[in-house]
């Protein structure tokens, strides 16, 4: 069974559960739970595993305190939202619970004062096996702001906000044993977009949104399954300044992918340029069609089996 399959499952299972009053629940970014005036509490959490998603011996205590954090984050901006607070769960095995633990704190800390992101609560507990990590980030934001997975429309603009694959080059470098190149540095220290997220959930020309923690050639899939549409991606358009594989299939970028009205993108990619000193980038477009992506290279459809990281 593979992780989205024991997801659906999950979903399946537990979709008639509750008080129905959840505006949405599995299957984005976030959860969204209603909230005063109007507006709405998006919820999300992830989880980082000592051997799974970093390696202590390659990554300092703060930079992992603050990388726990920043990825939370990530969700909430692709929602359109603003982080308000958080929720840290930490497993710590014996070697870790004294200078170690409190770095790790101060990379927490660090990032939250950045964001203005209250440290609301959360467990500890020992751990025989290494560290591992969950962190719950609940943002907020006016209802009709929100951006979901499932707004793409035929026509769209398929759009990033930055450059695909240093994370994963940066990867690579430390499991070559070469922690300290500038992609290393890269991996260890995603940058959240943050206020890019907010800016765009106030756009109504962007239709729908995620952010790229998986790879572009899995995180458009899931816009693509839940909007029931097709895009055609050019791969000279996609920027990167690694291989083109690796900007797909790497991950960890942490950059918002979105899809936007065609006729107003010229505009809206001025404003944001404008706004936060860093181009758009359109990568292709969505379609009418079975739910897929389309490789294209210089104008003609190419194989490519890519798919992004797994967490199975």
């Amino acid at each position: 069974m593979g992780e989205f399959e024991f997801i659906e499952g999950i979903r399946r299972a537990f979709g008639d559960n509750g008080r129905g009053d959840i505006i949405f629940g599995i299957g984005d970014d976030c959860a969204v739970l209603p909230a005063p005036d109007g507006d709405a509490f998006v919820v999300t959490t992830d989880m980082l595993v000592e051997g799974v998603h970093f390696l202590r011996d390659s990554t300092t205590a703060r930079e992992l305190g603050a990388k726990a954090l920043a990825v939370n984050l990530s969700d909430v901006a692709a929602m359109g939202a603003r982080p308000m607070a958080s929720f840290l769960s930490i497993a710590l095995p014996t070697e870790c619970r004294g200078e170690w633990a409190a770095e790790f704190m101060d990379g927490y800390r660090e990032l939250s004062a950045q964001h203005e992101v209250t440290l609301a609560g959360g467990d500890t507990t020992s751990s025989l096996s290494g560290v591992a990590v969950n962190v719950c980030v609940i943002g907020r934001t006016a209802a009709e702001r929100l951006k979901f997975r499932s707004g793409a429309r035929a026509g769209d603009i398929v759009v990033v906000c930055g450059p695909l694959g240093e994370s994963a080059a940066g990867l690579r470098d430390i499991l070559d044993g070469r922690p300290d190149t500038p992609l290393a540095r890269i991996h260890r220290n995603p940058t959240p977009q943050v206020a890019e997220g907010e800016w765009l959930g106030g756009r109504p020309e962007v239709h729908s949104m995620i952010d790229l923690s998986d790879g572009l050639a899995s995180d458009l899939m899931h816009i693509l399954r839940a909007s029931k549409v097709r895009a055609e991606i050019e791969l000279s358009a996609i920027p990167t300044p690694v291989s083109v594989e690796l900007a797909v299939t790497g991950g960890e970028d942490y950059k918002l992918l979105f899809t936007a009205a065609p006729d107003d993108f010229a505009r809206l990619a001025e404003n944001y340029l404008a706004r936060f000193g860093s181009p758009l980038h359109a990568v292709g477009r969505i379609v009418n069609g079975p739910t897929e992506i389309v490789w294209i290279e210089n104008g003609t459809p190419v194989t490519k089996e890519w798919r992004g990281f797994t967490h199975f």
